[in-house]
């Protein structure tokens, strides 16, 4: 059976809570929306909050609220463990439930802190008693408003500005994303704090060598390649990595594998238009069915080189994500990117192709460039991005936020 709590344990729930605070402990409620339905971005940073905190801290308790699970194996470890409490509504609004009438079962568990964990609070959270903590993660939908449509564009603003205004303290997951809150809404510095994104845990392990050799064996991958990790859209700039092919020589032309989910976009038929018209359809390997981050891993692991141009990011967990596998990086010189990408990592005007041939031509030229890349690189992520150091800042500013 599995073990969600549905509202007749409520009062149990909370009777625990009291019994916690008693001791000095604390209650603190989750945002699971994407924990339990998302399985990129968003699902990750939220898998990986809570699994770190139950690690390091299990003296709390911790609740995870959602309208939706889906049993997959990323989430069961969450539905499974003995010191996690799932709380799954049957409301029928779920959309109201989740901005509105959450707050009752919140107050019914006793929580004293919830954490919204992608870019929103409840609304009727304000003067519930109820401390709170927002992570926003970024801003794009204002820094960039071409990429989205004007109905996202209005409700993101609608939510965000709420919830940063509202929150008692606002997590940025960059220091580009602090500066974009301070600037787009007027949030005083003071009250955010940048808590840097945390990988994957396997990211900090080893790639399994067996899972590599079958990976390598099933795309029929070449020995050098370059690699793309990210959704085909126009603010991520596959298109100019292709462009950046005609500066390269013919002898660093080498394959470039781009992992991103499949569509149809005027975008992907944009870059498809490109490929064909630069000659490049036996350079370009397509993966749209990677099963997992294993996998990505192994890809990683196998590249020579990520090649991530994005226009802009909120954090670039690939580069990130490429640096802790041992790959070096080039990437863009704007927003969050070199903070993701340390100080050894190669940076590029994005919009422009030939900057882009020039650093991918150093890197695959220069053995020793590459090896310092590597070894630096490795470090830098490891360092900055610690599971244990990123989770004890945010157990730190909680503790913050309920001594008011």
């Amino acid at each position: 059976m599995w073990p969600v709590l549905r509202p007749r344990l409520s009062f149990a729930a909370h009777q625990m809570s009291t019994d916690f605070n008693a001791a000095g402990k604390m209650t603190i409620g989750f945002d699971a929306k994407r924990l339990y339905g998302n399985f990129t971005g968003l699902g990750n940073y939220s898998r990986a909050i809570v699994q770190n905190l139950q690690r390091q801290y299990p003296e709390h308790q911790y609740h995870l609220y959602t309208t939706k699970i889906n049993r997959t194996p990323e989430t069961l470890p969450f539905l499974q463990h003995p010191d996690l409490r799932t709380f799954r509504t049957d409301a029928r609004l779920k959309a109201y439930w989740r901005s509105y009438a959450i707050v009752n079962q919140l107050r019914k568990d006793g929580i004293e802190l919830y954490h919204g964990l992608s870019n929103e609070i409840p609304f009727s959270l304000a003067g519930s008693g109820i401390r709170s903590v927002v992570t926003i993660h970024d801003l794009i939908f204002k820094t960039l408003p071409h990429t989205y449509p004007l109905v996202d564009r209005m409700i993101y603003d609608w939510k965000f500005k709420n919830s940063c205004q509202k929150a008692d303290r606002v997590i940025a997951i960059s220091e580009s994303t602090k500066r974009d809150i301070v600037d787009l809404y007027g949030i005083v510095p003071e009250k955010i704090e940048v808590i840097y994104q945390q990988c994957n845990p396997l990211f900090y392990q080893p790639a399994d060598e067996a899972l590599t050799t079958q990976i390598a064996q099933r795309y029929q991958l070449p020995t050098d390649f370059l690699l793309y990790v990210g959704s085909i859209e126009k603010r991520k700039n596959l298109a100019n990595i292709v462009r950046a092919y005609r500066h390269l020589p013919p002898d660093q032309q080498v394959p470039l594998v781009v992992v991103g989910r499949r569509n149809d976009s005027p975008y992907r038929r944009e870059v498809n238009e490109l490929i064909a018209a630069s000659d490049l359809e036996d350079k370009v390997i397509w993966i749209t069915d990677l099963e997992d981050n294993y996998a990505l891993q192994s890809l990683y692991h196998l590249a020579s080189l990520l090649v991530y141009p994005s226009q802009y990011e909120g954090f670039g967990l690939p580069v990130a994500e490429a640096l802790l596998s041992g790959t070096p990086v080039v990437t863009a010189n704007v927003s969050s990117l070199p903070e993701a990408g340390g100080p050894q990592s190669q940076y590029v005007d994005p919009e422009s192709p030939e900057d882009i041939a020039a650093a991918i031509g150093r890197v695959l030229n220069d053995t020793e460039l590459r090896a310092s890349m590597v070894e630096a690189g490795r470090q830098y992520a490891r360092h900055t991005f610690s599971p244990d150091r990123v989770t004890t800042q945010l157990m730190d500013c909680y503790q913050r936020v309920l001594a008011g």
